[in-house]
């Protein structure tokens, strides 16, 4: 009996990390994917390059995103939008990505030539205009023993950096 039991616990135990590492991942690929679509926006729009590099995007803050003057993807019978306003739209569209698919998450678009720190990423940026510019994202995770993973300084770490390319 105390066998089987030992057993139930340990297939148990086996289920719930199958079940955290799987969020995790599934968490990972959605950031990932914004990542990538923010980074293709940017490049699509290279005139408004210093418009992106203001991003930094907080859904934990702000819940609720403010909407920009004009989506510039409201169908066929709208307008042509400027580069300004695309770029406006793009950033309103990756903020609500980021609301709906991580509701805890951080984004920010800057150059950084340093992205590693103690063997992690981290959200402060070195600048520089030769650095490449990066697009960060990551949310309030946690480590597998439940405990906020957080660096030293108490601040959650990003969970991807895309870099987009080096200045235009």
């Amino acid at each position: 009996m105390l066998v089987l039991a030992l057993g139930i616990l340990g297939g148990v135990a086996l289920q719930l990390a199958a079940l955290r590492a799987r969020q995790q991942s599934v968490l990972l690929s959605q950031a990932t994917q914004m990542a990538t679509a923010l980074a293709e926006r940017m490049r699509a729009n290279p005139a408004q390059h210093d418009t992106y590099l203001t991003f930094d995007y907080d859904a934990f803050v702000e819940p609720a995103p403010g909407a920009p003057a004009a989506l510039c993807y409201a169908g066929a019978g709208a307008g042509a939008c400027s580069a300004q306003q695309l770029a406006l739209a793009d950033l309103y569209e990756a903020k609500s990505q980021m609301r709906s698919h991580l509701p805890a998450g951080r984004v920010v678009v800057c150059r950084d030539a340093g992205l590693w720190s103690g063997g992690k990423l981290h959200w402060s940026c070195s600048g520089g205009v030769a650095a490449p510019t990066v697009v960060k994202v990551g949310w309030r995770g946690k480590r597998p023993d439940g405990t906020q993973d957080k660096t030293a300084a108490g601040e959650y770490v990003p969970s991807v950096a895309l870099v987009v390319g080096a200045s235009p």
